[in-house]
């Protein structure tokens, strides 16, 4: 089990689980080392950690031959909510160790990175496209761009910051924005510079999620 940063739980106690704590997002240094010798890992932490973990499966073009399960170190975590995963510890790493593997949806973004969990545009202006569809012309309060296993990938929802307007879901398989300079926030992570444009995007191969029945 790859449990990363102060957080995580820990599960020494656990006969069956050797652990191998990191810091939180880990990078090249800590989790390639480990891609060699396992086919199946297990993440302990946020959702940053998971996506800075997935970041290497897809840099060493892993993603086909790993599987993941995840143990999530809040019971806010959004892709814990996305997937159904258990909320108590333990039992989500039962359900890591011993569950079926289900390949959800990967979203990429066009500076490099990935998104397992949410990702959000707040109090941006500007024009941008889901697929075809026009989802923002003007202003919105927020954009939140989630996985979505029923659909073609993402599900994009608007919230124009008014009483009047309802927020506004669409479906797609690529979401594109070119706006006024503001900051995306990548599974509650800031990116590190103002841009004015942005894309987010299904990648071709899914992420090997555990999280199916036991």
């Amino acid at each position: 089990m790859v449990a990363c940063g102060d957080e995580a739980a820990g599960f020494e106690e656990v006969d069956d689980v050797g652990s191998v704590r990191v810091p939180s997002r880990p990078g090249k240094a800590e989790i390639d080392p480990l891609l060699g010798e396992h086919d199946h890992l297990i993440v302990s932490g946020t959702d940053a950690d998971l996506a800075a973990v997935v970041l290497r499966l897809l840099r060493r073009d892993a993603l086909s031959g790993v599987s993941v399960g995840f143990v999530p170190s809040s019971p806010d975590s959004v892709v814990g909510a996305l997937w159904g995963l258990p909320k108590t510890p333990l039992r989500a790493l039962a359900l890591a160790l011993r569950g079926e593997v289900d390949p959800v949806p990967l979203i990429r973004d066009d500076v490099g990175g990935v998104l397992v969990g949410r990702g959000q545009l707040r109090l941006v202006r500007g024009v941008a496209y889901a697929d075809e569809q026009v989802a923002l012309r003007g202003p919105a309060s927020s954009i939140e761009v989630t996985p979505d296993p029923g659909g073609p990938g993402l599900a994009v929802r608007v919230v124009k910051g008014t009483i009047f307007k309802r927020p506004t879901t669409l479906y797609s398989r690529a979401f594109q924005i070119g706006c006024i300079p503001t900051r995306p926030v990548r599974d509650d992570v800031v990116y590190d510079r103002a841009v004015n444009k942005w894309t987010w995007y299904r990648h071709t191969e899914d992420l090997r999620l555990v999280r199916g029945a036991l």
